[in-house]
C-alpha cells in the first residue's frame, strides 16, 4: 500500500502530550524498548530495515510546534541513528547501561526532531534491537507495532508496510462523548484530595535532580506463572497483582513506619491505555494514549497480598467502570495552568507534595500486538522514565512465557543499593507465590 498522505492536517497534542512536553523541560522524559531478535545481526541491512519502514510508514520528518500546541510529520527522511553496543558482561548489564543512558540523554525541545534512536546489541546467536524515543510521540503498543515491522523486514517476512494514521484524536471527544462520568469523576475530588493528604511523601534530597537510574529484575519462568495463577486465582488482573505487589514492597520497605500517623498509607500509580477508549488499533494508529490513576492503600499489619490485589481490583474496576480517568487528565490540565505561574523547582515540587505516589507501574503484554511469527523475539524489555509523579518506576513486560521488569528510579530519592533491595523483595514476593501454589 502507498504511504499515508503528506496533505494531512498537523495533530493535536493531547493533555498527557503536553504534560510529558513540560516534565522533559525538567528533565529529559525518554523510553526504550528492545526485542530479542533470533538472527545475526548486520548492521547494514538493519539500518536499511529501518530506514525504509520509518519511510513508509510516514514516520519521519517530525517538525513540533509547542506554543500552538501542534505537530506534523513532513515524510522528509534523515538518516537513521544506529549505534552498535559491545557486550560488556551479560544482556543484564550490558541492556541496563544502554538502557540508563539513553533515559537520560535529551532530544530536541521544539522545532524539527528527530524523535528515534535505534541500537543494537549482539546477544550470543541473536541480538537486541533496542529503540529509545521520545516518549510524547507514542505509548507502548505504537513501539511494539513498529519494532514488530523492523523486525520483520529484517528477516525478509515483510515487504509492504499498511498506511498508518499519524494524527490519533485529542481526548477532547471523550469529555464530550461521556459528560456524566466526567462531572461523577470531578465530584470525587475531594475524595482523591483526602487520599494524598493520608499518603505518605516520597523524599527528595534534591526535588531538581531528574536523573533516572536503571536495573532490570528477570523473573524467572515458574516464578512468572506462579504470579499469573494466583492473579487468575484472586480473580484479580495481572496489573492488580503487580500494583498489590508494590504496595506489599513499599510496605517491606518501611517495617517500623507509625499506622496512627496522618500520613499512613502508600500509593501506587498505573498507566492506563485509553487506546481502546477512543476505539482505534494500533496496527492502524500510531499515536499516545496514555493516562493514568493512582491506589493508595492502609496497608495494615500482616494483611495478605490477596486482599490487597482484592482492593486495588475494586479501585481500578470502579476506574474503567465510571471512566475516573477523564477527570484525572482534566486535573493535569488545571495543573498545567497552575505550572505557568511557578519556577521550574515549584512544578516539580508539586506532584511530591500534592499527588503522593511512592511507586509507578507500567505493565504490557508484547503477545497481544506481535503478529509476526517469523520475527517473533524470544524476549522484549522496556525501561520507562519516572517522571515527576513516582520515585521509581517499574515497566513489566510479558512476552511468551517470559516476564522481565525494568526499574527507573530517581536517584534523588531511591539509591542503587535500595533499588537493588526493591528488586529482591520483588523476586522474593513472587518467588513465595510459586512456593504457595506447589504447596
Amino acid at each position: 500500500m502507498s504511504a499515508p498522505d503528506r496533505r494531512e492536517m498537523p495533530g493535536r497534542l493531547n493533555l498527557f502530550q503536553a504534560a510529558m512536553l513540560e516534565w522533559r523541560d525538567h528533565h529529559p522524559y525518554n523510553a526504550v524498548h528492545a526485542a530479542r531478535l533470533a538472527r545475526p545481526y548486520g548492521r547494514e541491512a538493519l539500518a536499511a530495515a529501518i530506514e525504509r519502514e520509518l519511510t513508509a510508514a510516514g514516520l519521519v520528518g517530525l517538525a513540533i510546534d509547542r506554543a500552538r500546541g501542534r505537530y506534523v510529520w513532513r515524510g522528509t527522511p534523515s538518516p537513521v541513528a544506529l549505534e552498535t553496543i559491545a557486550p560488556d558482561g551479560d544482556w543484564v548489564q550490558s541492556l541496563g547501561a544502554a538502557f540508563e543512558r539513553h533515559l537520560n540523554a535529551p532530544f530536541p525541545r521544539d522545532g524539527a526532531i528527530e524523535p528515534f534512536r535505534f541500537f543494537a546489541l549482539e546477544d550470543g546467536d541473536g541480538f537486541f534491537l533496542g529503540l529509545a524515543y521520545d516518549h510524547f510521540i507514542a505509548g507502548g503498543d505504537s513501539i511494539v507495532v513498529l519494532l514488530e515491522a523492523i523486525a520483520a523486514r529484517y528477516v525478509g517476512a515483510r515487504t509492504e508496510t499498511p498506511a498508518l494514521r499519524l494524527y490519533p484524536p485529542t481526548h477532547a471527544r471523550l469529555f464530550a462523548r461521556h459528560p456524566w462520568q466526567f462531572l461523577r469523576g470531578l465530584a470525587r475530588f475531594p475524595a482523591l484530595a483526602a487520599s494524598c493528604r493520608r499518603t505518605i511523601r516520597p523524599r527528595y534530597r534534591d526535588i531538581a535532580d531528574g536523573y533516572n537510574a536503571f536495573q532490570f529484575v528477570p523473573v524467572e519462568h515458574d516464578d512468572y506463572l506462579a504470579l499469573r495463577q494466583a492473579a487468575k486465582r484472586w480473580g484479580v488482573t495481572l496489573n492488580d497483582a503487580l500494583m498489590a505487589l508494590l504496595l506489599a514492597v513499599q510496605d517491606d520497605a518501611m517495617p517500623g513506619r507509625d499506622r496512627k500517623k496522618r500520613r499512613r498509607e502508600l500509593a501506587v500509580a498505573s498507566i492506563v491505555n485509553l487506546r481502546n477508549a477512543h476505539g482505534d488499533d494500533a496496527h492502524r494508529t500510531f499515536g499516545q494514549y496514555l493516562g493514568s490513576f493512582r491506589v493508595s492503600h492502609a496497608m495494615p499489619a500482616g494483611v495478605a497480598l490477596a486482599d490487597v490485589a482484592a482492593d486495588v481490583h475494586r479501585a481500578s474496576t470502579r476506574l474503567k467502570r465510571e471512566k475516573l480517568y477523564l477527570a484525572t487528565l482534566f486535573a493535569m490540565a488545571v495543573d498545567r495552568q497552575i505550572g505557568r505561574l511557578q519556577n521550574a523547582r515549584q512544578r516539580m515540587d508539586i506532584y511530591a507534595k500534592n499527588y503522593p505516589v511512592g511507586a509507578g507501574v507500567s505493565s504490557f503484554d508484547v503477545d497481544a500486538l506481535w503478529r509476526d511469527a517469523a520475527s517473533k523475539p524470544a524476549l522484549y524489555v522496556r525501561g520507562v522514565p519516572t517522571g515527576p509523579l513516582s520515585p521509581i518506576v517499574a515497566a513489566v513486560t510479558t512476552c511468551g512465557e517470559r516476564m522481565c521488569i525494568g526499574l527507573s528510579f530517581r536517584t534523588t530519592a531511591v539509591s542503587r543499593d535500595d533499588a537493588a533491595a526493591i528488586g529482591r523483595s520483588i523476586v522474593t514476593r513472587i518467588k513465595a507465590l510459586a512456593h504457595d501454589t506447589k504447596n
